[in-house]
């Protein structure tokens, strides 16, 4: 494998090992970018890559944990120095069995940390690495229209809460970052056959991953604390 330089651009996607994630690497290491696979597992981790360019690499990561965070963001910075785009895609527990009034609270609580906090937490860390380098720096938080306040029903009402909440975080980031230059969209990938979104799921990994992408791919002067899918806005 190619050793990097200080001049490659650096994107990291969490949870990458599978669906929509492993689409968005695979794509971003063809496209030229050092592409860290940042998952919870190493040796899941290192079979996908086996299928993905050269350009890839794994990197443990448990966005739930804050220790295993800091030792990443080090690890980035001591071999890479930047981090250009950062992709939360890290995501659990759709919980199609639960209704508000019966939701297990533990596992609320759970899926919080994961699929808001922890991309908070990752956000947190790298963005001292993503302020030094100009231009097409990007984070991109996939998020679903189950988070969407205007749309919200009584389903999967963890998994709905942890993304209403991950679409917040996208709006607070954007506005810290803006004078850095550095876009920050949420991006519902639509319904797509991963192990998550179940088989009979109409769209498949890689047309999931073009929405986010798209997020990757707008020019400098594109939108920022919006909500999109399919390059289209959404309603908070």
């Amino acid at each position: 494998m190619q050793e990097p330089t200080k001049t490659t651009p650096v994107a990291v996607v969490t949870g990458a090992n599978r669906g929509i994630g492993k689409a968005v690497a695979a794509q971003l290491a063809r496209d030229g970018y050092r592409t860290v696979l940042a998952v919870r597992d190493p040796a899941r981790g290192r079979a996908a890559a086996r299928e993905l360019p050269a350009q890839a690499t794994v990197e443990q990561l448990d966005v739930a944990d804050a220790d295993s965070v800091a030792r990443f963001a080090r690890r980035l910075r001591d071999r890479y120095g930047r981090v250009d785009v950062l992709v939360n895609n890290a995501a659990v527990n759709y919980d199609t069995w639960q209704d508000p009034l019966g939701a297990d609270l533990d596992l609320v609580r759970d899926t919080l940390d994961v699929n808001a906090i922890g991309a908070w937490r990752v956000s947190q860390a790298l963005a001292p690495l993503m302020r030094r380098h100009s231009p097409g720096r990007r984070i991109v938080n996939v998020s679903s229209e189950s988070g969407s306040l205007t749309d919200m029903h009584a389903a999967t009402p963890a998994y709905a809460m942890s993304k209403a909440a991950l679409n917040a975080l996208t709006r607070l980031l954007a506005a810290q970052l803006a004078p850095d230059g550095i876009l920050v969209n949420s991006v519902c990938p639509g319904w797509v056959a991963t192990d998550m979104g179940g088989p009979t799921a109409p769209r498949t990994p890689a047309q999931g991953a073009a929405s986010v992408l798209w997020a990757v791919r707008i020019p400098d002067d594109g939108p920022t604390g919006g909500f999109f899918r399919d390059g289209q806005p959404l309603p908070w």
